[in-house]
């Protein structure tokens, strides 16, 4: 059985009940990465599915390839697309794999099965704008030896990927210094304005014709063949997987690339796009429905203000206790704002990925997450606020025979209340801010339009979530003062900040 602080399983319970859409037994969930293609894959095996009659659910832009296998693993989705490349090199990466049988064989063993090959191959390639690498005289990847200043930017997966950017500079020797990640949908800007040279690409991918770019011949071959599949876990329903083998050949790699266009060059949603393809595939009519921009922000608002208010209202009841234990038990505060200190430091997008085997996708980990970013700002100005009131006020306290208890309650949380107030303050706004990371494992809220916009280059799509989250911040922070000004009696306003109003 899972044992957690009581406060934090409350959080994750109301979160998962709140915050991800409600879900019978039956429904099934297809997941898709952070990428157009991937998103595209999911989207038309939800509809083919749906067709079938089977319950099913399009988890969007959930992140990397690991937090999709490790939801995968613990069962909180049904099927995923992956590409061949990535399972043999990546998850399971030291198993020398050299065939679909033998990765077929090496999945099984887990519980996780894997459909044929849809078809096309997207493969990863080193691409530079045309003009440049025509004028370098550089065609193949080992030509890049030759010019050691030239700048690299790379996606932060390929950046960490077994088989990606360590391995591929080791096999090619190659002795560029300048190196960085960056979100791939950016990169192709960095590439254009000739920030940087070389960046990585998938061989599918719209914006290589687009942008005029130079695909480099692997001639080493680096790479292995990264053939779209799906791969679902075994004990899934048949259904679901003789509709997922449906797609067996059914897109090569120049029917990828133009499905690929639609979304990325003529701003067509992955939806729309699926539609027409299972409709000139499978003769299947979706049923697809566009939210106007005011239903996104009434959504995305929603989910928003249900991750800041369960994590925020969690670390006030955690937090303020810690704080005046650690003012009242000097040693034991020494340890509690040490903690708290070091969990503040842990980067937040891990975080949301540690606690996914244990918590799954979606709410629940985004808000324990929330919960314990929440918890420094708190601890440390309630233990300031209460350590910083001078001792004669303590003492008075003593002479007029209050116990402990009572003089913490009627003297020393009441002049502490602005240093408390102001601690979550700042907890709220971080609190905010943070949260639109957990778009990324399947959360909602505001950072779903900012990851949108930013994979579609929409400057639209990222207003849409960023100027609401601006907003919110600076709302909560209004609040919190018209809270200060109820709370705290006017001679204490006073008393506090050596103002007073004529």
């Amino acid at each position: 059985m899972r044992r957690f602080f009581s406060i934090d399983y409350l959080a994750a319970l109301l979160a998962s009940i709140l915050i991800l859409p409600s879900a019978s037994a039956a429904e099934k969930v297809i997941a898709s990465k952070n990428f157009t293609e991937n998103i595209i894959l999911a989207e038309i095996a939800t509809q083919i599915l749906d067709s079938s009659g089977i319950v099913v659910r399009h988890e969007v832009n959930l992140g990397g390839s690991r937090i999709l296998w490790t939801a995968l693993l613990t069962g909180e989705i049904a099927a995923y697309p992956e590409y061949t490349g990535t399972l043999s090199a990546e998850m399971l990466a030291g198993k020398k794999i050299e065939s679909d049988l033998e990765l077929r064989a090496a999945l099984e063993d887990l519980g996780i099965g894997m459909t044929e090959r849809i078809g096309f191959n997207n493969t990863y390639v080193m691409g530079m704008l045309e003009q440049v690498a025509e004028s370098l005289n550089i065609s193949r990847i080992s030509d890049l030896q030759r010019h050691p200043d030239l700048a690299f930017a790379f996606s932060n997966e390929f950046m960490d990927r077994d088989d990606g950017w360590t391995g591929l500079r080791t096999r090619y020797q190659l002795p560029q210094s300048n190196v960085r990640g960056l979100d791939h949908d950016l990169a192709y800007r960095g590439l254009e304005s000739k920030s940087i040279d070389v960046i990585d690409l998938y061989s599918t991918d719209a914006e290589i014709e687009y942008y005029r770019i130079r695909s480099l011949e692997d001639d080493r071959n680096y790479f292995p063949d990264y053939y779209g599949v799906y791969i679902y876990r075994l004990d899934e329903d048949p259904a679901l997987v003789e509709g997922l083998h449906r797609m067996t050949g059914k897109i090569d790699d120049q029917l990828m690339v133009t499905l690929n266009a639609a979304v990325k060059l003529e701003g067509r949603s992955e939806p729309e796009v699926a539609a027409d393809f299972v409709k000139q595939k499978f003769s299947i009519e979706s049923d697809i429905v566009e939210r106007s921009l005011f239903q996104r922000f009434v959504e995305n608002t929603r989910q928003h203000l249900i991750l800041v208010l369960i994590s925020l209202s969690a670390a006030i009841c955690v937090a303020i206790p810690l704080g005046v234990v650690a003012a009242r038990l000097p040693r034991c505060g020494q340890i509690i704002l040490g903690i708290s200190g070091v969990l503040q430091t842990i980067p937040s997008l891990a975080l949301f990925v540690f606690l996914i085997p244990v918590l799954g996708i979606g709410g629940p980990p985004t808000v324990v997450a929330l919960f314990i970013y929440s918890l420094l700002p708190i601890i440390r100005n309630t233990y300031s606020g209460l350590h910083d009131i001078p001792a004669a006020i303590r003492e008075s306290a003593l002479v007029i025979g209050l116990p402990a208890g009572a003089s913490l309650r009627l003297v020393e949380l009441p002049l502490a209340t602005r240093s408390i107030l102001a601690g979550i303050k700042t907890s709220a706004v971080i609190n905010i801010g943070t949260a639109t990371l957990g778009a990324l494992i399947g959360a909602g809220g505001y950072g779903q339009p900012i990851l949108t916009g930013i994979r579609l280059d929409d400057i639209g799509l990222i207003l849409e979530g960023a100027i609401p989250a601006a907003i919110l911040a600076l709302l909560v922070q209004g609040i919190f003062e018209f809270i200060e000004r109820v709370l705290l009696p006017a001679p204490m306003r006073f008393a506090q900040t050596g103002q007073r109003n004529d």
